[in-house]
């Protein structure tokens, strides 16, 4: 079995690239933001180290997390970044970890995918066993979340200069698949690269 990280800056379709893979191979997929939402749940080590850290004031009602007041504590301290995600990223990591195993027990998954655009820069190259990147062209990107998403152009600039330049994500990728074009181009690439693997050796 491959762990597989996808990463590439927004617009470039990772969504609509897991979803064919989602639905032709024996796979798990997990995106990061999702499992960031899991590791805060109540019950969790993640939930109390963060209410440790940044006190009861950040929760509703029901116990839940408020996003809002979390992200007022950690505004008002931008020293409490770094200790969020001090408990964040470790806590996806071990998630991860867990639900690697239990695929290799089971035995029958062959790819395990992991979804994040910061897969490169919290360390996820250390982990899997392989990095994609999903590319497209800018001027495509840009359509796409102006499209789909309705972002004005400065939304767009300002989340696109947050994010790796594409030397950056083609640096650290061992798989670049180029999604400028049609959906079909971008499940070519995918069925020629997976075709190639020997995962059940």
């Amino acid at each position: 079995m491959r762990f597989i990280g996808i990463t590439g800056g927004v617009g470039a379709g990772k969504t609509e690239i897991l979803k064919y893979i989602g639905q032709h191979y024996k796979c798990e997929i997990y995106l990061a933001d999702d499992i960031g939402h899991k590791v805060k749940e109540p019950g969790t080590e993640g939930y109390q180290a963060l209410v440790e850290l940044l006190g009861r004031d950040i929760l509703r009602a029901d116990g839940q997390i408020d996003k809002p007041s979390m992200a007022a504590k950690i505004f008002a301290d931008p020293a409490l970044l770094g200790k969020v995600n001090q408990i964040i990223h470790p806590a996806v990591k071990k998630y991860l970890a867990d639900r690697l195993a239990e695929a290799r027990a089971k035995g029958d998954v062959e790819l395990f995918f992991v979804e994040a655009a910061l897969l490169i820069e919290n360390g996820f190259g250390e982990v899997v066993d392989e990095m994609w990147y999903i590319y497209a062209r800018e001027e495509v990107r840009r359509k796409r979340l102006s499209v789909s998403r309705g972002y004005t152009p400065e939304k767009i600039d300002r989340i696109m200069s947050s994010q790796l330049s594409e030397n950056e994500f083609r640096k650290h990728c061992d798989f670049v698949i180029d999604n400028s074009d049609s959906l079909e181009n971008s499940y070519r690439q995918i069925r020629q690269k997976l075709e190639a693997y020997t995962w059940r050796e």
